[in-house]
């Protein structure tokens, strides 16, 4: 099926350096972003679980599962969701290209101390270490208990806190209130579909796993145009760095060569991050690379923004 792509503003993608890849963005491997202004013409199914992407004229697709209606910005095609948290009412936009959710820091902040034994850290680390910008070394992250998103009800969310003036940039994008988004990283057991046409949008499961998604070892990482990866820094864990630092551990601006042996350019953010994640307490030998020599430090996968697995098992969690 042609789709067509008039209006839509072209990225010249520099082949800086050589060897690069010539992708969107550092970290990906893909070669064009369909944005939703261009998608608010179809019928879409993203399906998680079987990694398939479906597109088709208005009313090809037969979408299954639960049903909700949803706003939709008419010019850019943008989603925002009815939703709750803790009884309040707002709109949480739905970005499935974000490997992340999150909400404003407002909000953030207020359910942080209204509740803190939900599990909280600093530092994007894991499906939240999105582009390596200098800032996810400070991100704030946290595992609510509960979010009403349109028909679903997601347990323990992971959302990063999100500064007034991005919301209110996402606001005026949305052309209506907004308190955040839900990304990814909380829909992969489902079967995602977008009726623009009818201003609904239907969840249909197609798994119960749940994913250990920040069991893994705490670097927070920066994708280069080379391919290769950079560390900006290192995440705490229990009041501690998570990763040994220092003249014999890893500093900030290190090169991150390989990670059991396995060399990590070319490789995407989401495969480095599988070869970092683990089960908490396994070991992975990373080779770094610092003033042109390579030297290798063990670090240990731990399991962030929850209590120790048997602790969560005794408790009845999953």
């Amino acid at each position: 099926m042609a789709i067509p792509l008039t209006g839509l503003k072209e990225a010249k993608i520099p082949l800086k350096p050589v060897s690069a890849a010539g992708v969107l963005a550092p970290g990906m491997n893909a070669e064009i972003n369909l944005p939703s202004s261009i998608l608010r013409h179809y019928d879409v199914l993203i399906d998680f679980p079987e990694h398939k992407f479906s597109i088709g004229t208005p009313g090809s697709l037969h979408f299954q599962g639960t049903a909700g209606k949803v706003q939709i910005n008419a010019e850019n095609g943008l989603i925002q969701v009815p939703s709750q948290i803790e009884r309040k009412k707002n709109n949480l936009a739905l970005d499935v290209g974000s490997n992340i959710s999150f909400l404003s820091e407002e909000i953030f902040d207020k359910l942080a101390a209204a509740h803190p034994d939900w599990p909280q850290m600093t530092g994007a680390v894991g499906s939240a270490n999105m582009w390596g910008m200098t800032e996810e070394t400070k991100w704030k992250v946290m595992r609510l208990d509960r979010v009403q998103y349109g028909p679903l009800f997601l347990a323990n969310a992971a959302v990063v806190s999100l500064p007034k003036n991005v919301v209110e940039f996402f606001e005026k994008r949305a052309g209506m209130p907004t308190v955040g988004l839900i990304g990814s990283n909380l829909l992969l057991n489902y079967r995602v579909g977008l009726d623009y046409a009818h201003s609904t949008v239907y969840f249909d499961i197609g798994r119960t796993y749940n994913f250990p998604d920040f069991d893994v070892v705490g670097l927070v990482l920066r994708p280069e145009d080379d391919g290769g990866y950079t560390i900006l820094g290192v995440a705490d864990f229990e009041g501690k760095p998570s990763v040994v630092t220092g003249l014999d551990g890893v500093q900030a601006g290190d090169r991150l060569v390989a990670i059991d042996g396995i060399l990590v350019q070319g490789s995407t953010m989401g495969q480095v991050w599988s070869m970092l994640g683990g089960t908490p307490g396994q070991e992975r030998k990373l080779t770094l690379e610092r003033e042109g020599k390579q030297f290798i430090v063990p670090a240990i996968v731990r399991h962030f923004l929850g209590a120790a697995p048997d602790h969560d098992i005794k408790k009845g969690k999953r």
